[in-house]
């Protein structure tokens, strides 16, 4: 027996790989046959049946799926033909010869949907005509498809972000094509979105290893088109790869994005993420580090974050004889993580906010399409793409709850006023500028939003001297963004001044990050100011950094690095090292390498020790590229002496191989147990704990590196923002000092062994062909290890959480508690930028 381990801080050890020889078990690993619904993990009261195991050699591994008006289900092979089939009764399977494929030059289909006596196929390979949407018809009645014909070719940049799913739209006279960020936009007749887009970066962005470099915005799309594909509008842009889209009762559309797995741990990545995808909507990708944060108003959050993951299809449940809570839920497929997600979405404001439960889970069980069936009421789901194991599987209710009505409800009061300014989206109305101007001051994020397109697609000559005069300063800044997209350069100065008299003081943070972020588009818009605007500028804003929020804190000083202030040098460097996590870090220093003044030999001195400090720092496979592309940007502004005289801690490693957040190394207080917190578990949070000192443990605890929190930090582990409504004081203690005594299953990691005996312990990242991927170091997304399929002998849940003890033992009790309290209040309740 042999191991190889992983030494943390302090001496603790955290297991990184495993390989053990074990006893005998079942042999679980045919590559011929799907994951058994017996070995499915599945909600209570719900039944899931295996249908039928695809043969690879002969019909591919499907990726697509939909039914006709005959209730046959029509599949695709990723890299293959069409299929169709009648799904069989309760209780029986399906057998090669049931299958019958569709004989036509047609197929490597990503998106399919049966409406108007037609097939429609988004094809995503080389088959026939290439990249598009196509439509098959029967032309004589004899229930074959005979013609094909190609209604819209899309750009072939090749790669697997491109075209993807359709779907019939809410009217039932149109159809909505998905496009990942691969494919440029196709011509449009109409766009909801404004067709003004650009990078908008204000500084340029560091690189990773380099993927998608030059694929510029507005990156993924949905579009609008009739059912021959003649008229096409553009409905929303800003995704990276969002698979498929589904529709609400109300006509609610939503997609679940992809996140870049190469950013995680990046103060850029963004989780696999529901978005609620409104008229005119920008979602904010871009490559490399430049993708927008959520809180950009130039742009639209997510309803929930998710986490790592490779979203694929989505549905929701309405037609399903399930109890209500599960009609009405979004279900979402992950790929790579082999899980459908039931995510309960509820009204919030003119938008939407989730929860989201494990519904279906397998290991592996690589989800790729999803469908209700309107005749049975059943849930039909794929797995399989990449030429990995294919599977159709059936899921029905059988528990003892009612089944729901499948009644519609009426859309929020807010959501029927963000319509109303979405009717003026992408056209020229006289009444447009009455209507949505009050809404540029509102308090609701998606009314602003709707009101900014509505007034952005009307003559700027018609709103422009609005903009540059109006009282309510949130309106003022909304118009400032729209003006700053679409307006005169001539307009700069003028635009500017308004903003200066903005009272700063009056503002919210939220606001304020909004302020920062109208003056960085209008220099990124309208061009570098004159040197006397710059100096004033500089002077304007220098004391407003540092601010209350890390979010206010990262566009002041990119603000005042872009203008070269001075004073950016000491400011930036105290946020560095004050920093506690390595996302934030980051943040700061991906703008301080482009700084040129003000810098001193100590200031110079403790920033490039964060560059060593940072080599020990893990994430996804384009994390050192980018630290280390940060670095070269940084000694490019060095003269030669200066690099003379800072070679020791330029050339310097870093002398601990786990990450540590701080500048200065922390010594051991103690093993903490449960029980020393006895005395203060149920009493020591309810007053006079310092939410700024928990923030800074949750780093200096190392939590920051798996576990995020209010949008920052690793996405290996739980997200903990919600921690306060999950747990109770003792509970949440618990799970920190002692995480093996409950492992949720979602992150929860699998032993492998393998056919020499020999065993593997993580989590599945990915899966390409026989081969599974496997994290096995949590403080690493890039540490995986493949396993053949073919050597596996079988697999089992550990009973070992990923998470290593001894986190916390360099923190006082104080500490301890600080960071409780931090974590079951969702944050500071007096940060500025919850309100």
């Amino acid at each position: 027996m042999f191991r190889i381990y992983l030494k943390a801080p302090f001496g603790f050890v955290i297991f990184a790989l495993a390989l053990v020889h074990a006893q005998a078990e079942p042999d679980a690993s045919s590559v011929s046959q799907a994951t058994p619904a017996a070995e499915l993990k599945v909600k209570e009261g719900f039944k899931v049946e295996l249908l039928y195991s695809v043969p690879k050699p002969e019909q591919g591994s499907w990726v697509s799926l939909c039914y006709d008006n005959r209730g046959r289900l029509i599949v695709s092979d990723q890299y293959g033909k069409l299929y169709r089939m009648n799904p069989p009764k309760s209780g029986e399977i399906l057998a090669s010869g049931d299958i019958e494929k569709i004989d036509l030059d047609i197929g490597e289909a990503q998106g399919l949907l049966f409406a108007f006596d037609s097939l429609y196929v988004v094809v995503n390979g080389k088959v026939n005509q290439g990249r598009g949407l196509y439509r098959l018809k029967d032309t004589n009645g004899d229930d074959h498809f005979d013609e094909v014909k190609l209604l819209r070719k899309f750009a072939d940049r090749g790669g697997e972000h491109g075209p993807h799913a359709v779907l019939l739209g809410p009217d039932g006279a149109s159809l909505y094509v998905v496009v990942g960020d691969q494919t440029a936009v196709t011509a449009v007749n109409q766009s909801r979105v404004p067709q003004v887009w650009g990078e908008d970066q204000l500084l340029p962005r560091p690189y990773g290893k380099g993927f998608m470099k030059g694929v510029l915005a507005p990156g993924g799309w949905i579009a609008k088109t009739d059912p021959d594909g003649k008229e096409w509008e553009l409905i929303a842009t800003g995704f990276r790869n969002q698979y498929d889209a589904a529709f609400d009762r109300n006509g609610e559309l939503f997609t679940y994005d992809a996140d870049m797995e190469w950013d995680m741990n990046t103060p850029w990545y963004r989780p696999t993420r529901i978005n609620h995808v409104t008229s005119g909507a920008e979602f904010g990708w871009r490559n490399g580090g430049g993708k927008w944060p959520a809180y950009y108003p130039d742009s639209l959050p997510a309803v929930l974050d998710i986490g790592p993951g490779s979203p694929t299809g989505v549905a929701f449940g309405f037609g399903a004889k399930f109890p209500k809570k599960y009609q009405d839920a979004l279900y979402a497929c992950d790929w790579s993580y082999g899980k459908l997600y039931a995510v309960h979405l509820r009204a919030k404001g003119a938008s939407f906010t989730a929860e989201f439960e494990e519904f279906i889970t397998g290991r592996p069980l690589p989800l790729t399409d999803i469908l209700i069936h309107p005749m049975d009421g059943a849930m039909y789901f794929t797995t399989g793409g990449r030429r990995v194991q294919s599977g159709l599987y059936r899921v029905t209710y059988v528990g003892k709850e009612k089944e729901g009505e499948n009644v519609r409800v009426a859309a929020s009061k807010l959501a029927a006023v963000r319509k109303s300014l979405e009717a003026f989206h992408g056209k020229t109305d006289a009444k447009a500028l009455a209507r949505a101007w009050p809404f540029l001051g509102d308090p609701d994020r998606f009314l602003r939003f709707a009101a900014r397109i509505a007034v952005e697609s009307q003559p700027v000559a018609t709103w422009q001297d609005r903009a540059l005069s109006g009282k309510d300063p949130v309106a003022v800044i909304q118009a400032a963004i729209a003006l700053a997209r679409h307006g005169d350069k001539s307009l700069q100065g003028e635009l500017l001044q308004r903003l200066k008299q903005i009272d700063w003081q009056m503002l919210g943070e939220r606001s304020r990050v909004d302020l920062v972020r109208a003056y960085s588009l209008i220099f990124i818009r309208m061009g570098a100011p004159a040197d006397e605007i710059r100096l004033a500028m500089i002077e304007h804003l220098q004391d407003f950094l540092p601010a209350q929020s890390p979010e206010l804190n990262t566009e002041l000083l990119q603000l005042l690095v872009y203008l070269q202030a001075p004073s950016a040098a000491t400011k930036g460097v105290a946020l560095l090292k004050f920093a506690p996590s390595q996302e934030e870090q980051m943040a700061y220093a991906k703008s301080l390498r482009h700084l040129t003044v003000g810098w001193n030999k100590s200031l110079r001195e403790d920033f490039f020790k964060w560059f060593t400090l940072a080599a020990a720092y893990q994430g996804g496979a384009s994390f050192r590229l980018f630290v280390e592309n940060m670095k070269k940007d940084a000694l490019s502004h060095l003269s030669d002496e200066e690099k003379v005289a800072l070679k020791e801690i330029i050339e310097a490693k870093p002398d601990n191989k786990t990450p540590r957040f701080t500048f200065e190394a922390r010594s051991f207080v103690k093993a903490w147990k449960v029980s020393d917190f006895d005395d203060v578990i149920n009493v020591g949070l309810e007053g006079g704990r310092s939410f700024s000192n928990g923030r800074q443990m949750f780093g200096a605890g190392t939590c920051f590196a798996c576990h995020r929190f209010k949008q920052e930090g690793g996405a290996i582990g739980p997200d903990l923002t919600s921690a306060g409504g999950k747990f109770s004081p003792r509970d949440l203690l618990e799970s920190i000092i002692e995480p093996s005594k409950e492992i949720s299953d979602q992150y929860g990691a699998t032993i492998f062994t393998k056919k020499d005996g020999s065993e593997i312990v993580g989590r599945i990242m990915n899966l390409n062909k026989n081969n599974i991927q496997v994290n096995v170091n949590m403080l690493n997304p890039s540490d995986t290890v493949s396993i053949d399929r073919s050597q596996l002998k079988g697999q089992k849940q550990s009973p070992t959480s990923m998470m290593p003890p001894g986190l916390i033992y360099t923190l006082s009790k104080d500490d301890v508690l600080d960071l409780l309290a931090y974590l079951l209040s969702q944050g500071n309740p007096d940060d500025p930028m919850f309100k």
